[in-house]
């Protein structure tokens, strides 16, 4: 298998692209951003455009199999190759189409097979339009472009679905379906890609999974199999009051999964032409979803993760904690020094005891302040879930934190001082 090497150094936060192609490193890494997702109850979206990309590479992986097996796509999916050619379609730069092409000449494009594993996010301009229709044929050039964003690396047919199994580990489990049967159940290929989906859902509980580094398979994929991906994908977040289901615009919601029933072998069949039409759009049916998803993320959760992880080190529940204890100590802090007064205790230097409580109680009173340990950060770790930590391997998220660190103790430090002395200096007076 092919790995990836280490992430490129960067004097600058991450962006959303860099996160989901896993790129970066803790406390900023996909692993952290999907636990900040789970703590908010915001995780669907993130698994819907995680499925989705599986979805989309699952589709990479077809087309490379029709490849390499020496046919054309013209002529093993005509419909396809015929929808693509007219409304653009994501994966030109693996299949040879592209929008506006004539007949014949799919079969003479040099394709850049390295590219053909690409996990790069899809993150173009313009407008969503719901995938399949005609208002999709503007983003031709964006189609053609999609596969050829950077990349982090090259990818193997088994490579397709890599992830980073060390770190993201806590896929929400599917919902248990009370509606009827799948038209298409998950062959053995996509039971192996999606685990958890498998997994006992007792209460709908988060279970922790290894995602899966490559695709499992002895067999080229199917085009069912493509067919069954999409109607999972739509059944766990798209059908109404799916336990998992996200927020779209109106005019990205899909009523109903286009195609209804098995395979429809027989050309005469009343339904052939409208079910042909239907599974050509497969490929790119989540794509324009996929694409408002992101934007959300990146206009909404991603800030507030970045505020969290590069600014400070401690999750709501620790801070809050911190909070109360430092609470308690300021009033163990007070009553101590206040007692040294009215019992005029000599000899004065020992009025300096009240450093200790003073010393607990601001230290934590600012570190809820401020949403960071600076004891944390200099044991070089930072919080995941409460009291549970991760080392902070980021460099600049490192530097800024270890800055951050350095004002919050002085602060502390000045604080505590100016406490004491106050209290050490005021003239005793036994009552």
């Amino acid at each position: 298998m092919t790995t990836r090497g280490p992430p490129v150094p960067r004097n600058r936060l991450p962006t959303l692209a860099e996160v989901l192609r896993r790129s970066t490193r803790p406390p900023v890494d996909l692993y952290c951003y999907y636990l900040f997702l789970q703590r908010e109850g915001a995780e669907d979206s993130l698994d819907f455009w995680l499925d989705v990309q599986q979805h989309e590479n699952l589709c990479r992986a077809y087309f490379k199999d029709i490849r390499k097996s020496g046919r054309s796509v013209r002529d093993e999916w005509p419909r396809y190759a015929d929808y693509a050619r007219s409304h653009a379609s994501i994966y030109g730069a693996v299949t040879g189409i592209r929008r506006g092409d004539d007949d014949g000449e799919e079969g003479e494009r040099e394709v850049d097979a390295g590219r053909w594993g690409s996990e790069s996010p899809s993150f173009g301009g313009g407008g969503f339009h719901p995938a399949g229709e005609s208002s999709a044929s503007g983003s031709g050039e964006k189609g053609e472009q999609w596969d050829r964003r950077e990349t982090t690396g090259t990818f193997d047919t088994n490579d397709r679905l890599s992830a980073d199994a060390s770190r993201y580990t806590q896929r929400t489990p599917s919902p248990t379906s009370n509606g009827p049967a799948p038209a298409y159940p998950l062959s053995p290929t996509l039971k192996a890609l999606y685990p958890h989906d498998d997994e006992n859902r007792r209460g709908h509980k988060r279970t922790s999974t290894a995602a899966q580094p490559f695709i499992p398979r002895d067999a080229a994929i199917s085009r069912t199999d493509l067919i069954a991906s999409a109607e999972r994908i739509y059944s766990r977040y798209l059908k109404r009051d799916a336990e998992k289901e996200i927020y779209l615009p109106s005019t990205l919601l899909m009523n109903e999964f286009p195609i209804q029933g098995p395979p429809l072998s027989i050309v005469t069949d009343p339904r052939y032409e409208h079910q042909a039409d239907a599974e050509a759009r497969v490929p790119d049916m989540f794509h324009f979803q996929k694409e408002y998803v992101y934007r959300s993320m990146e206009q909404d959760t991603f800030p507030r993760f970045l505020r969290a992880k590069a600014f400070g080190n401690l999750t709501p529940v620790s801070s809050l904690v911190r909070l109360g204890f430092g609470l308690l100590c300021l009033w163990i802090a007070f009553a101590t020094a206040f007692s040294f007064i009215f019992l005029d205790s000599k000899p004065k230097a020992k009025r300096l005891w009240i450093i200790l409580p003073f010393t607990f109680a601001i230290m934590n009173i600012v570190a809820h302040s401020y949403d960071l340990d600076p004891m944390m950060v200099f044991m070089g770790v930072s919080e995941t879930t409460p009291f549970r930590t991760i080392g902070i391997r980021e460099p600049y998220v490192r530097k800024l934190l270890f800055g951050r660190a350095l004002w919050v103790t002085l602060f502390t430090a000045v604080l505590v001082a100016v406490l004491t002395v106050i209290f050490w200096a005021v003239p005793g007076h036994r009552l």
